[in-house]
Order: structure tokens, then sequence, then C-alpha cells
């Protein structure tokens, strides 16, 4: 790493507020405790676009600096996303500075639906990345010569990195922090920024339980219930009872709402939180037993089924 990196977030009328903020904020961040320590301030920051005064899809009016010459020496470009990236993309000059920008770049990144830019580019053919899982579909059918990967909080390819929704521009800022830096830089930033858990890239980008929630409200207290009693007995009888209902109608609107019946719906929430429990540090049987799975072995075959690897391979890769 240099002595200091220049960063630049490239935005855009229309741009998302959090996918420039969040990231600058994390790289800020690591001046102030550079600074607090004494050290030379690791990072150089400018927030750029095609107009000197950029307003945010929130309406909160930007001061950007111009595009600078695309040639000039940069260590890493970041661009921002929201509705106004596809305005972005028919802005044939903005898709070509960006083209040349990225090849003087050490390397490039996307935070949410700025992927659709990159793409533009042709920075992203062949290679593995993803957006907000909200505009995956459009994504992938105007970019098929994309590996998108609908799932993760980002993804890394190379020199080129893309990130989900929104807050995952700050789970993206930190893993380039921690790159340049190290682990610990990256965990003092995220802990001084109260960022309740520094994400690792393989991790979904929305939760079992809020994906339950928006598909039909009148089930959104019993999905609470659920993960408050993921010890005890869940069986369908059980379910029905918490939600006042008879078996057979409770089975029939349950599955209407959500497009799952119960049993799924109650693996997927504690798989859900089995990830989360692996990932603080606790062994797979701690996990299964406060899952309400019964036994290592009951808890294995459900990983292996959602999510096509054991629990403790999960464990090993992402335990913090």
């Amino acid at each position: 790493m240099p002595n200091q990196c220049r960063i630049e977030i490239l935005t855009f009328p229309g741009g998302q507020l959090l996918d420039v903020a969040g990231p600058l904020q994390v790289f800020a961040t690591a001046n102030d405790l550079a600074h607090l320590a004494g050290r030379p301030l690791p990072y150089e920051t400018a927030v750029v676009a095609a107009e000197g005064r950029v307003v945010t899809s929130s309406k909160l009016e930007l001061g950007a600096a111009p595009l600078p010459e695309p040639t000039a020496p940069l260590h890493t470009l970041v661009v921002a996303g929201g509705y106004g990236v596809n305005a972005a993309c028919r802005d044939a000059s903005l898709v070509a500075w960006v083209r040349q920008r990225a090849a003087a770049a050490q390397r490039v990144a996307s935070v949410c639906s700025g992927a659709f830019l990159l793409a533009a580019a042709g920075l992203l053919d062949g290679r593995r990345a993803v957006t907000h899982w909200g505009r995956c579909a459009e994504f992938a059918a105007m970019f098929p010569s994309v590996r998108l990967d609908p799932d993760p909080i980002y993804i890394r390819d190379g020199d080129v990195w893309t990130s989900a929704g929104v807050t995952a521009g700050i789970d993206l800022a930190l893993a380039l922090v921690e790159v340049d830096l190290g682990r610990e830089p990256a965990l003092a930033i995220a802990r001084q920024l109260v960022v309740f858990l520094k994400r690792p890239g393989g991790q979904a980008q929305f939760s079992a339980a809020l994906t339950l929630q928006e598909k039909d409200e009148r089930f959104d207290r019993l999905h609470g219930w659920i993960v408050e009693n993921l010890r005890g007995n869940l069986s369908l009888e059980t379910l029905a009872g918490q939600a006042n209902m008879s078996l057979r109608s409770f089975a029939r609107h349950y599955r209407q709402a959500t497009g799952r019946t119960p049993a799924r719906a109650v693996e997927e929430i504690r798989i859900e939180t089995a990830r989360r429990l692996l990932e603080q540090g606790l062994s797979v049987a701690q996990a299964g037993r406060r899952c309400g799975f019964g036994s290592e072995e009951t808890l294995r075959r459900a990983f292996l089924r959602r999510l096509g690897a054991n629990p403790q391979a999960y464990r090993e890769r992402f335990a913090g």
C-alpha cells in the first residue's frame, strides 16, 4: 500500500446517499484513528461527479469535485448506486470515463446498483458480481456476460469488488481497509462506527425472517415468536395454536401468505440463526442446541441441503 491511497467515490443525480456516505465515513474514520494514534493518514478521499452539485435520491444535495483526468494515478475507484444509475448508464461520456478511470486505478468497486455502471463499462464481463437483491433479475437480463451471484454481501473477483444493497457498502469499505491496513484497524473502525458485526462477504444479503415478513404482515407476530423460541416445540400444531387458527386453516393460509410450508420457514430461520452463532465463534454443537436442531447431524443435514456446506466448514470460514 502506498503512503496515502487516493479513493474516489463516483456519484450522479439520483444516486443513493448512503452508498456515498457509508464507504466515505469508513475511510474518514480510518484517517481519524490514524491521526489520534500519531500515524500518517492512510487515505485521501474525494466525491466526484460529472456535475458540481448532485441531488441524491433522498433530495439532499452534495457538493462534488469534477471528474478527474481519467489517466491520473488512482488507488481505488468506488461507484455508488441508486435509481439514477439507469440514466448514468445511458450517459456515454460517463461510461467511457468509468472505463478509462478503472484502467488507471489499482482496484475498482461498486456499491449496490453501482454494479450496473461497472457492467455498462464492460468491467464485469466474465466476472462474479453482486448487486442489490431487488434488482438482480433486471441486472441478469441486461448483462448476461456477468456471473451474477445474488446472495453475498460483497464479492471480490481479482481487483474488482462489488457489493449488495446500500449498507453493504460499509461492509465492502471495511473489507477494503482490512486488505490495506490489516484486520485490527478494520475492526477498530467497525467498533468506532458501532457496526454490530463486520460481516464477511459470503454472508446472505437479507434475513430469512425479514424475507418472510415481506410476504404478508398477518404472520409477523408469529415469526417474531419463532425467533424467540427456536429451542422449543415448533410443530405445526404449536404454530397453529400460536396463530389462533385451526391446523388446516393455518397450513393453508400460511403457505398462501409466504410461499413456504411452516416447517420450511422454521428451518430457514433456524439455519439463519445458526449461521450467525457460528460466525460469532460458537461450536457446531452449541449452535445446534440453541437453534433447536436437536443434534449436530440434523444441523449438518440442514446446512448441506440449504447452503451446500457443512456447519464446521462454514464456521472455519466465517468465524470472527
